[in-house]
């Protein structure tokens, strides 16, 4: 019957067209530009979740990519990702520079047991299609530059892209709101960590770890809701609600303290200098970086003060974290001015919050070894953070 239908259909064109060769490729021509629109426009009407899915699902292998010293909505969304993957029987590696060394990290990557892997050259990339998460430019570890991602998802601003997908949204508070969509947009089901997934019904499911983590995930990046928020992180935090493992985010929230932090904090608040209300501090060498923007989150409470960077060194390179609640100061721009121009530094961030490095210039000595020296004068990047916070870089 199907052989006598697609005979008939050839026999009315041949009748229609005759010899006039023209009139039949355009007929061809136009019916390809036809299916080409139609497959456009299924696309152009998939939501970003199907799209993404999809994206998975076409792929053998994927490095799910953090960015450096990654934080609880890197990994949340990291974590989140690779659970789709695995539903789609794509093999999955997360994969980050520099270190977990905030105690609230610590945590969250103990308490939700997560496999992770430090990476410190492009060649330890598991695989050649990289999905960035949670920022949109590779970075922190030889090679970055010459990566071209697959994909990225992200809410911070920025110009990178990827090579097949792009979803940089600035108006989320986190980039875990971001992927708690994803699961919505294909229907997966929030499961309880009681629950086994087969019992759902539902093709694709967000396990309770992974559900767990994208809450909390919100919840640092916008201060429990309360700083940055947009409605839609208060719809993902909804959605993601029954799949959530309340005992597991009470000990990810509260963890025990290092006596580091709580040292750095008083040296902030000691030696703190201020003008009008502004408040910069050094706090010298530390050996746990993450101590720095704990006592910027611990200054920015101070009666008086609407905006404050810390500076603090690590293993010769200077860190910087700010914060602001004054409309005056967008603090991810202050600290890009005051890093413009000097070699080896690199900051940004939103408008509440920013931050940066400055790592050290590398030099010849008379003897032709490469020596360390400081860049910036610690005392001429003080003036320049009040200049920049005043208005005046």
């Amino acid at each position: 019957m199907g052989q006598v239908a697609v005979g008939g259909i050839f026999a009315l064109i041949e009748n229609l067209v005759g010899t006039r060769t023209e009139l039949f490729v355009a007929i061809v021509a136009i019916a390809g530009v036809a299916g080409a629109a139609a497959i456009v426009y299924r696309w152009l009407r998939q939501s970003n979740g199907e799209r993404f899915k999809q994206l998975l699902a076409d792929r053998e292998a994927v490095t799910v990519l953090m960015h450096p010293n990654p934080d609880p909505d890197a990994m949340a969304s990291a974590t989140a990702v690779a659970s789709l993957a695995e539903q789609l029987d794509t093999e999955v590696t997360i994969q980050y520079s520099g270190q977990i060394r905030h105690q609230e990290n610590r945590a969250f990557r103990t308490v939700l047991e997560l496999d992770l892997e430090r990476i410190e050259h492009v060649t330890d990339l598991a695989a050649e299609a990289v999905i960035l998460v949670d920022h949109n430019a590779p970075r922190g570890f030889t090679g970055a530059e010459g990566i071209l991602p697959l994909a990225v998802v992200d809410h911070h601003p920025g110009e990178g892209t990827g090579e097949l997908f792009t979803d940089v949204r600035t108006d989320y508070g986190s980039c875990s709101s971001i992927v708690a969509e994803y699961f919505e947009d294909i229907g997966a089901v929030p499961v309880p960590a009681e629950q086994h997934a087969s019992e759902t019904g539902s093709k694709y499911v967000l396990p309770s770890r992974a559900a767990t983590g994208l809450l909390y995930g919100i919840l640092s990046d916008t201060k429990n809701l309360t700083v940055g928020a947009a409605a839609v992180d208060f719809e993902a935090a909804s959605y993601l609600y029954p799949g959530v493992d309340q005992n597991e985010l009470d000990r990810i929230a509260n963890p025990e303290v290092d006596a580091e932090v709580l040292e750095i904090k008083a040296r902030a608040i000691a030696g703190r200098r201020i003008k009008g209300s502004f408040a910069v501090c050094d706090v010298g060498p530390v050996s746990n970086a993450d101590a720095i923007p704990q006592a910027a989150d611990e200054i920015i409470r101070l009666e008086g003060v609407t905006a404050v960077v810390i500076a603090g060194e690590k293993d010769g390179t200077i860190h910087l974290s700010g914060r602001s609640r004054d409309d005056r100061v967008h603090m991810g721009r202050v600290l890009e001015s005051v890093t413009e121009g000097i070699s080896n530094a690199s900051a940004g961030g939103h408008a509440r919050m920013g931050g940066g490095q400055i790592a050290p210039q590398p030099q010849l000595s008379d003897g032709g070894e490469p020596v360390s020296s400081e860049t910036m004068p610690r005392e001429a990047l003080i003036d320049r953070l009040f200049s920049s916070m005043s208005g005046d870089v």
